[in-house]
């Protein structure tokens, strides 16, 4: 069973290699679902790591549906992520119409190599998860991120393991969203994964003294920049054993 835990900072990439993950999904901005990370924070994690680093490469949130100014900008990252040597990246492009963008994959996935490609979630959004599962395996993507074109994994299930036998070993499926040690078993014994992606996330307070008590934000009192987002290595390990023992 493979383990890939997502990570929105240095901190937490330590903390999921601490907790035996395999490899780690490299992001910004989580409340966007993830954006490409800056070069000094890929830079840093790669000399630091000893397990595999794949990276998102999205230019900002919102629809994977790319103008040619963000297609250009995702190709430089490209580059500079292979410059970095980290393992693998992570993208997706669709057409208006809500179709894997055949031409412009093929043409990212090609500047890739040797690194790993995989398709995220912007496979959720297609209009015909078949006809999306075969065009990524044309264009050659080494694996499909997905919870079944639901918000959670466990509510796709039935799709993800119908994605799995139609896939027949051309490209690895990994199930993703909402994936806890409540619902890993399932997921698993239902989809026969081999993959899992999660995020084991937890929160610790700053360890600064002094706090503004006027302010909060950076502009109200609802803040949370005294919270600090983070991965548990406990939970990591918890879920490894949950997912292993379900796929026995």
């Amino acid at each position: 069973m493979i383990c890939e835990i997502v990570v929105y900072n240095i901190e937490s990439a330590h903390k999921a290699q601490e907790g035996g993950a395999d490899r780690i999904e490299l992001c910004d901005n989580p409340l966007e679902g993830g954006t490409t990370p800056s070069y000094g924070f890929i830079e840093q994690v790669r000399k630091s790591l000893s397990i595999d680093v794949m990276v998102m490469i999205r230019p900002r949130g919102g629809d994977f549906h790319y103008t040619n100014y963000e297609y250009h900008s995702m190709v430089r990252d490209i580059e500079m992520c292979k410059r970095l040597s980290v393992d693998g990246v992570v993208f997706g492009l669709l057409t208006e119409d809500g179709r894997i963008d055949k031409g412009r994959c093929k043409k990212l996935i090609e500047a890739s190599r040797p690194l790993q490609v995989t398709c995220h979630r912007a496979f959720d959004m297609t209009r015909d998860p078949y006809e999306a599962l075969e065009d990524c395996i044309e264009v050659g993507f080494d694996r499909i991120l997905t919870a079944g074109q639901r918000a959670k994994a466990l509510e796709g299930s039935d799709l993800i393991a119908a994605l799995i036998e139609k896939a027949a070993g051309r490209i690895k499926i990994m199930p993703g969203s909402g994936v806890n040690e409540t619902t890993v078993e399932t997921i698993v014994k239902k989809t026969h994964a081999r993959e899992i992606h999660f995020s084991a996330t937890t929160s610790r307070n700053s360890k600064m003294t002094f706090r503004n008590p006027s302010i909060a934000g950076m502009g109200d009192a609802e803040g949370s920049e005294f919270q600090v987002r983070t991965v548990d290595p406990e939970r990591v390990r918890a879920m490894r054993k949950l997912a292993e023992s379900a796929s026995r």
